[in-house]
């Protein structure tokens, strides 16, 4: 059972492990499957047309994962969205070790629960390799952001890297981790 002073890295150690090892019917625990990094993502193609939106959405991502986000560049051109290639439209933060933990704790036990009308994680959010991908249509649902500091509501996109080899082994990992999918 879960323990005031335990880490969520400590739960997975201790005892999501344990029951991967059972379920997953692995001989070595080396091989049970656990979240490698989590990648936090906001496209803002409105950046091109507006200045200061990427700092704004910097800021947010910070105040989120509590580590410096990077811009993310065009690959391409668009013209129909007056894209170049090259022009900063995005931002990303790369979360790995104590504070992937934390941020995985604080997605299963406060930011998920706090979504209106949920009835559960799609299947196809885990895809053929067990990585979780997560959309969330405002940011506003992470208790670090303030609702009246911001000038937008964004969306953002919450990746989860693991080792895990197939679908099967990766969605088994994020229930036991406390991830809800639907029935």
């Amino acid at each position: 059972m879960w323990e005031l002073n335990m880490t969520f890295k400590d739960h997975y150690n201790q005892e999501i492990k344990k029951k991967l090892m059972v379920e997953l019917k692995l001989k070595n625990t080396m091989e049970a499957p656990k979240p490698l990094k989590v990648v936090l993502n906001v496209g803002a193609g409105e950046a091109v047309t507006s200045k200061g939106v990427l700092e704004k959405v910097q800021e947010q991502l910070a105040t989120i994962s509590g580590q410096r986000p990077v811009q993310t560049h065009a690959r391409m051109s668009i013209s129909a969205f007056k894209i170049r290639k090259g022009l900063p439209i995005g931002v990303k933060v790369t979360m790995r070790g104590r504070s992937m933990w934390e941020f995985l704790e604080k997605l299963t036990k406060i930011v998920i629960p706090r979504l209106r009308d949920f009835r559960g994680i799609k299947d196809k959010n885990v895809d053929n390799h067990g990585n979780l991908n997560l959309g969330f249509s405002e940011q506003t649902i992470f208790p670090e952001i303030e609702f009246d500091k911001i000038d937008k509501i964004r969306g953002l996109e919450v990746t989860v890297v693991t080792n895990a080899k197939s679908h099967e082994k990766g969605k088994k990992l994020f229930e036991l981790l406390g991830i809800p999918f639907k029935k």
